[in-house]
């Protein structure tokens, strides 16, 4: 299966991400695809299989990443998918293999992900299958998966601001979320707001809309996030 990556001039005919299918989400995939039209500048990477179906990875050097990691010289994983008829086919290796051709310049490859497979998260399983290591925790199960090309590169580290589980806000609910994902846009508007409104609990939304915003994030997971009374609750 050939790999496609797109670029300004067709992703407005390309199948982006896992979203397209369900119409509550159109929004949310569009602010996607705008993105990614305006990242793919700064060296942003969107790669998938020639195919209607969520095979997919996306990656950007950490110069350009919004992830809250202090490092250079690496590339990092923002979202890698696949699903359903394409599994256990070696679609992932597929890919994963062309990241890493295009990762030769690098020192080494790194993710931000969990404990285990989360919503919205790449599951750890298979990187770690690929050699792909736990280089550094955040509370409460986040974790700074990488691996090295060259063995006497330097490690890559969450920044300390995004290693405490807290926000600075400590009235009722803190989301938050930005157009990294197609899910995000729904979940937070209507549905947190709906949540919120009904429970009449505070809310403050906060839209991750740059790199510098991502970096101030207080946890390194910046596609979303949610804090009651200041403490980190979940990513879902």
């Amino acid at each position: 299966m050939e790999i496609v990556k797109p670029i300004e001039s067709n992703i407005e005919d390309e199948h982006m991400c896992c979203a397209i299918s369900d119409k509550k989400f159109s929004v949310g995939y569009e602010k996607k695809k705008d993105r990614i039209k305006t990242e793919i500048k700064t060296g942003y990477t969107f790669k998938k299989l020639n195919v209607r179906g969520k095979v997919f990875i996306e990656y950007v050097s950490i110069e350009h990443s919004w992830w809250s990691i202090n490092g250079k010289n690496f590339m990092v994983i923002n979202c890698f998918l696949v699903s359903g008829q394409f599994k256990g086919k070696g679609s992932g290796s597929k890919l994963l293999q062309q990241r890493i051709a295009d990762s030769k310049d690098m020192e080494g490859i790194i993710a931000i992900l969990s404990d285990r497979k989360r919503s919205f998260m790449t599951d750890p399983k298979f990187l770690k299958y690929k050699g792909i290591e736990v280089i550094e925790e955040a509370p409460p199960y986040l974790k700074l998966w990488g691996v090295k090309i060259y063995k006497e590169a330097g490690s890559p580290q969450i920044k300390k601001s995004a290693k405490s589980g807290t926000c600075p806000d400590k009235e009722g609910i803190t989301a938050y979320y930005s157009d990294t994902c197609p899910f995000t846009d729904y979940y937070t508007n209507p549905r947190l707001r709906g949540y919120t409104n009904e429970k009449v609990l505070p809310l403050t939304i906060k839209h991750i809309g740059s790199q510098g915003e991502g970096h101030k994030m207080p946890n390194p997971w910046v596609i979303n996030s949610v804090f009651y009374k200041g403490e980190f609750v979940t990513l879902e």
